[in-house]
Formats: C-alpha cells, sequence, structure tokens
C-alpha cells in the first residue's frame, strides 16, 4: 500500500484538498474539432463545481437526495459530478445509450428528482417518457451548444447563477462539505447485469476513499503522469481511476472508441484504465497488419516475439511469477532453473536489439510511453494477456464488481503473474468456500486454512463492499452476510499467493449426466481462434456441451463481406467446426465432457445493450432467450 498525505475522509473534501493542493495544475483536457486539447485546471474545475453545487441548493436540492446523471465521458460530467457530490447528495450515473426502460426503472426507483441529460438525444428519451416520471420535477442540460425550452435549465446557465450567489456571501455549499457522512452514498449504480432487473448499488465516500487510499505502491500515480478516459465514465472501475487521479494531481483526457487511436498518439499516456475489448481489438489489428505486411516484416515479428516470449518467460521462472496452480517440485524446479538461466542469457542480446527494431515499434500504438494499464471488467484471454506483457506493455489484470467499489485485486509490476489477477487488495479479506458443502477452503482469516491451488466461491469482506442494495433488502441478503460479500465467482489462491479466476458458480453448466462445466474458459480458449469474433457455450441439464458463434469479418474477408454473408458459407462452417474441434481436445487439456460436440453460426454480432452489457458481458439468459430455437436444434435426435 502507497502512503498518501490525503487529509479527506470523502469525496467532496478530497475535491476541494485537490484544488488546494495542484490548484493551477490540468486536471481535465477535452479534445476540438481540430485535434487539439484543452485542459482546465483543479482550481477551476472546483470553481465551476462549486458554483454548480450553490445553485442545486438554490434549486432546493438537499444532502442525501439522489440525482440522475445521464452521460458519457466528457468535462460536463465530472463537473456535474463535483456538484452533485458538493451538495451532498449522490449521482445515479448512466451512459447516453440509456434505452427507455432503464430511464422508466432506475429514476423512479432511485427517487430521483434531479436529473442531468448530456444532450437532445438524450432528453428526447427523458421528454418520450415522462408521464412514466412522476417525481422528476427538474431536468438540466449538460451541453454548452444545446438550446434549452420548456422548463429545462442549462449547467452553465445554473454555474453562473451559484457563481453570483457566491459573490453575495452564499456559503451553503462551503457548509454542506463540513455535513458529509463517511456512511452517505456518493453514487447509486444501476447494475446493467446479467439477469434480472437492475439492481442499485449503494456505495459510500468511504468505500471509494478506501480505494484511493489502499492503491498499491507500485501502481502509485504523480502529476507528471497522464492518464486517457476510455471506459464508460460513469462506471465505477473508470471511476475509481478518475478519483486517484484527482488525489494525485493528475490530467485526465477524455477519449472514446472513435477517437482512442489518434487520441493514444497525441497524448501519449503513461497509465490507463482498460477492458479486455480494448486489447483485444487492438492485438487483432497488429496480428492483422503483422499478417498483412511483406514477408521481411512478419519474419522479424515472429522473432522478435520469439525472442521477446523466452526472455521473459525466463525472467518469470526465474523470479516466481509464473502461474503456478500445483506447487514445485524442488528437484524439478532446480532443473527448470537451470535450464531458464541458459535461456535467459541466450535470449538477452537477441531480445534487446529486436525489441528495439520491432516491438518498439509496435508500442508506439499506444503512444510508447505508456507505463501500463489495469484492465478490468471481464477475464482477459490468456493468449492476449500473454502477448502484451511479452511485447512491453505490462497490462496488470484486476478483479472486482460494482459492489465491492470495485477493486478487490490486481496484479502490481512486481507481482505481474500472467493467467492471475493478481494478490488480494491492501485491507481485504478472503475466503474460498466449497459450494458443494459450505466448507472453507482458503481464508485470509489467521488460523483458518489455506489451501492452495483448490477451487471456491469467492467470499470478501473490507471497506470497499457496499452498504446494499437500494430499497432491496432481499437481494441485499443474499449477497451479504456478517460484512462478507459472495461474489458468485470462483477462483482459487496460487502457489505464488494470487487470485486466478476460473469461472463462476452461477453460470455453471449442470449437464445431464450431473457433470460440472465452466464456461468461461472454454469461450476463452474459442477467442484465441482468429476466426472467432464472439462465443457463448451452451448444454445446461442437456447431454453435450455446444457452441454458438460469431464469425470474425476481419479474418474471414475472403468467404463474405459480412456477418450474415459467412453465417450461410458452408466453407466458413466447417473452418469453424475444425477450429472448435482443435481448440477444445483432451490433447488442449479438457476433458471429456467439456469437448464442444456441435456449433451454430450465428448472422448477426452480440452488441451492448441486447446480448452484452456495457461491459460487454454476455447476458447468458438474453441469448439463451433469443436463440432458444436454433440451440434446441443441436439436441434434436
Amino acid at each position: 500500500m502507497v502512503t498518501v498525505n490525503m487529509k479527506a475522509k470523502n469525496l467532496a473534501e478530497m475535491y476541494r484538498e485537490a484544488a488546494e493542493k495542484f490548484g493551477d495544475r490540468p486536471a481535465f483536457a477535452t479534445r476540438d474539432k481540430n485535434k487539439v486539447y484543452h485542459p482546465v485546471s483543479f482550481g477551476e474545475v472546483y470553481e465551476r463545481g462549486i458554483n454548480l453545487a450553490t445553485a442545486l441548493i438554490d434549486l432546493g436540492v438537499q444532502a442525501r437526495d439522489h440525482i440522475g446523471l445521464l452521460a458519457d465521458n466528457r468535462l460536463e460530467w465530472i463537473i456535474a459530478d463535483y456538484g452533485v457530490l458538493l451538495t451532498g447528495a449522490a449521482d445515479v450515473p448512466r451512459g447516453t445509450d440509456v434505452t427507455d426502460a432503464d430511464i422508466t426503472y432506475i429514476l423512479p426507483h432511485s427517487d430521483a428528482k434531479v436529473c442531468f441529460v448530456e444532450n437532445k438525444a438524450v432528453l428526447e428519451k427523458i421528454e418520450k417518457n415522462q408521464s412514466q416520471l412522476p417525481n422528476l420535477k427538474t431536468i438540466i442540460m449538460m451541453d454548452r451548444e444545446t438550446p434549452v425550452s420548456g422548463g429545462v435549465l442549462s449547467m452553465y446557465d445554473l454555474i453562473e447563477k451559484g457563481k453570483k450567489l457566491r459573490e453575495q456571501g452564499d456559503r451553503r455549499a462551503e457548509e454542506r462539505i463540513a455535513q458529509v457522512k463517511e456512511d452517505d452514498l456518493f453514487t447509486l449504480i444501476y447494475t446493467s447485469g446479467t439477469t434480472g432487473a437492475p439492481k442499485g448499488v449503494m456505495l459510500t465516500h468511504a468505500n471509494m476513499v478506501s480505494q484511493v487510499l489502499n492503491m498499491p505502491s507500485d501502481i502509485n500515480l504523480t502529476p507528471s503522469d497522464r492518464i486517457v478516459s476510455i471506459l464508460p465514465v460513469w462506471h465505477v472501475f473508470e471511476r475509481v481511476f478518475e478519483m486517484l487521479a484527482i488525489s494525485r494531481g493528475v490530467c485526465t483526457y477524455y477519449t472514446n472508441i472513435r477517437n482512442i487511436r489518434e487520441d493514444l498518439a497525441i497524448v501519449r499516456p503513461t497509465f490507463m484504465a482498460s477492458a479486455p475489448r480494448l486489447w483485444e481489438n487492438i492485438y487483432q489489428g497488429i496480428l492483422a497488419k503483422v499478417e498483412g505486411g511483406p514477408a521481411v516484416r512478419r519474419a522479424l515479428f515472429n522473432a522478435a516475439y520469439y525472442c521477446s516470449r523466452n526472455f521473459k518467460g525466463a525472467v518469470r521462472f526465474l523470479s516466481s511469477r509464473q502461474l503456478d496452480t500445483h506447487g514445485r517440485n524442488p528437484g524439478i524446479s532446480l532443473l527448470l532453473g537451470l535450464w531458464n538461466i541458459l535461456r535467459l542469457f541466450s535470449f538477452l542480446i537477441p531480445n534487446l536489439l529486436l525489441d528495439l527494431i520491432v516491438l518498439k515499434k509496435i508500442r508506439a500504438a499506444t503512444g510508447g510511453v505508456l507505463r501500463g494499464s489495469v484492465s478490468g471488467g471481464g477475464a482477459l484471454p490468456i493468449h492476449v494477456d500473454e502477448f502484451f506483457n511479452n511485447i512491453g506493455i505490462p497490462v496488470l489484470e484486476g478483479y472486482g464488481m460494482t459492489e465491492t467499489s470495485p477493486v478487490l485485486a490486481v496484479r502490481t509490476y512486481k507481482r505481474l503473474v500472467p493467467g492471475t489477477v493478481g494478490p488480494i487488495w491492501p485491507n481485504t479479506e478472503l475466503r474460498l468456500i466449497d459450494i458443494a458443502n459450505g466448507q472453507v477452503l482458503y481464508s485470509t482469516e489467521a488460523g483458518s486454512p489455506q489451501r492452495r491451488g483448490v477451487k471456491g466461491e469467492i467470499h470478501v469482506r473490507g471497506p470497499q463492499v457496499m452498504k446494499g442494495y437500494y430499497k432491496n433488502p432481499e437481494a441485499t441478503n443474499k449477497v451479504l452476510k456478517d460484512g462478507w460479500m459472495n461474489t458468485g465467482d470462483l477462483g482459487m489462491i496460487t502457489f505464488n499467493n494470487c487470485l486466478k479466476i476460473v469461472g463462476r458458480s452461477k453460470e455453471t453448466v449442470v449437464l445431464l449426466g450431473g457433470e460440472n462445466v465452466e464456461p468461461v474458459p472454454i469461450e476463452n480458449r474459442l477467442l484465441e481462434s482468429p476466426f472467432i469474433a464472439q462465443c457463448m457455450v451452451v448444454g445446461q441439464d442437456k447431454k453435450y456441451l455446444s457452441a454458438i458463434v460469431v464469425p470474425s469479418v476481419d479474418h474471414l474477408k475472403d468467404y463474405g463481406a459480412s456477418t450474415e454473408d459467412l453465417a450461410k458459407n458452408a466453407e466458413v462452417q466447417r473452418l469453424i467446426r475444425d477450429e472448435v474441434k482443435k481448440l477444445i481436445s483432451n490433447e488442449a487439456g479438457f476433458k471429456s465432457f467439456e469437448k464442444i460436440v456441435d456449433v451454430r453460426i450465428l448472422p448477426k454480432a452480440f452488441e451492448v445493450g441486447d446480448e452484452l452489457t456495457n461491459l460487454f458481458k454476455i447476458k447468458r439468459h438474453v441469448v439463451t432467450e433469443k436463440y432458444r430455437d436454433l440451440i434446441e436444434s443441436m439436441y434434436r435426435e
């Protein structure tokens, strides 16, 4: 854990403290149409935020109110967030892709009387559903360029109003800051979820402050760092890094999926929060560029990667940073150690030379100075994980959930073990529970069992664990008992004391013969194929496993221009079946009952808002229902 000179006990105090400490330093930057970034200082963001808070209080916003915030990554988002938290209220955030169903459920359920909207499109969604939003009294337009009418207020007008009130001596916002309690909510995040109706996760100021204070020391940031914000800012994973940046005086540069490649070159970030989907896209892009280039380029890349993989592999073994789920045999370990010393020195010079000639140019795609990135929101496929760490871009996979603010474990530079999510987060307790009999298999508690390499359900306790689900004690009691949060995930502690996620207890497919199968490792293996873009394993209560697959248009261009074309192509169907058979086999380490017996090719990719959550996780119940007939066709005698 890093020692942070931070006196703030809540986020409102932290915002004020950052303004006092970092004043004129750039805090947030947005780019204009000419691709030029314009920064705003910590002092200016705080000033706009407290002016907005003053105007909100004048509108009648009370401490502990809940305020809707429907917007994507932009400067106005953080200003609105400042404004809400400085009133002592909590925000209820969502992106601009919010659906009608989300609006008509979340805003009434959260008791939101005030709602910020990013633009005209979001405003129209609100107005269309106005009859189902009886409690919503005030709508605030965030975009400066969008004219307002019909009772809709302008955020910038409110900032000016608050400024005038404060010039006249209004100090109500300052008084509110002093009244914020650590146990007060700072946000109410409704999980998009893979099952059922959204649940409102209540996160407190103490939850988030604990995340900021407990950041491991070798991931620490300083004011000289630069962060790009690419993940949805309303997700708590992205948000924790914005809070971390504010507390450390780091400038955050807002970008989006459309501009990310350009912006990485412009900003040259030193650190960023990311998601597996981003790294998978970059990985596929690098491979496509190499494969489409001249033979000399392919040969150089293959040689450079071969040398790097061997050199880094030797370093990982000798520093006990290889995935170790079985424990090392001393005799074999000694022999492997000698072999890895030989491997280390054999590849030292070739790796240095080819890294300068080849891999350095590949790293330039991220700006060339990226010190590392924490990837969260889903499992990073092992082949993608190893690839980037081998070419010199440290991807520090983390693990957590919205309900835990979110981080529970994260790899660090010193504990970078591919295939794991690193050591447990500081000040966090962990138990692994046998789901068959409730027995504790592993616990961080003194005197408890500590069986390594054994799979169990992950239960955690710590200062980051949520207060509960809003107005849903039944759901809260299902996952929270005596402060212990049941994550629903399956994991094990490796013999080098890292947490490895191996599946999800609620995703487990139980075959007709009683065999329990974790679909995620199988799906991750299938995604190693360049011909498979997306997939889902099915087979609940069936004799065998099957899979539905979305083909990769990028790597199958010779067979068709669209997913629909590829799905109809008999040669593509044969090719993908062969890939599945090759990847999921006994030779590849899979059990006989884990083999995929049948496959169906989908004519349409999974999309966010339909088959995928905002974190690109598969909504298994949605896919199962949507493709029920197709799935059943694989099991007809």
